[in-house]
């Protein structure tokens, strides 16, 4: 990049859950900071899956974040950052959305990742909008656990569980295709 005017963007990552967001979220900023690009890297507070400090990939790659409770945060801690990292989109407000625009109008490289649709393959906010808003969109597919075709949607395997905002791993959610997924909503 010049030494001239920065170019703000954002770029977003999205798909089911195991097909990489998080993993392609910490390749991006990895290379930003072998470069000695300014960075930061946020997550949701509650997301202590892996780590309270750092983002983890389901395959256990991973970077130091910091934990924030809203897009405020996020604006108020990036003030000398180029780029913006964001996992777990989906569990921020719909705030999130005017926080990554207003950060790419001000020259910041926002990336963000989150899943598109939660398991009952509905659209998970703040997501659509940021896919709306988005310079760039990755979606990414896993592999389906039943066909091992591309698997673009989020199973959750325990149906009692019926809150939307539920944090889990292999033990709750398994990728499966359209076809596959739709077997068992019959």
């Amino acid at each position: 990049m010049s030494q001239g005017v920065k170019k703000g963007s954002i770029e977003v990552i999205t798909g089911p859950m195991f097909s990489g967001k998080t993993e392609e979220l910490i390749r991006r900023v990895s290379r930003a900071e072998i470069a000695k690009i300014p960075y930061m890297l946020f997550k949701p507070m509650f997301d202590t899956r892996y780590s309270e400090t750092e983002i983890v990939s389901h395959d256990n790659k991973r970077i130091g974040a910091k934990p924030v409770m809203d897009a405020k945060e996020i604006l108020g801690l990036s003030i000398d950052a180029d780029i913006v990292g964001i996992d777990e989109a989906q569990f921020f407000s719909p705030e999130l959305v005017e926080a990554c625009v207003k950060l790419a109008n001000g020259g910041v490289r926002v990336i963000v990742a989150g899943l598109d649709m939660d398991y009952l393959s509905k659209p998970f906010q703040p997501m659509p909008n940021l896919l709306g808003v988005a310079d760039k969109v990755t979606k990414l597919k896993a592999i389906c656990i039943e066909c091992k075709g591309d698997a673009s949607l989020t199973h959750r395997i325990n149906i009692t569980a019926e809150k939307r905002l539920m944090l889990g791993e292999k033990d709750s959610y398994e990728p499966l295709c359209r076809s596959c997924y739709t077997k068992y909503l019959k």
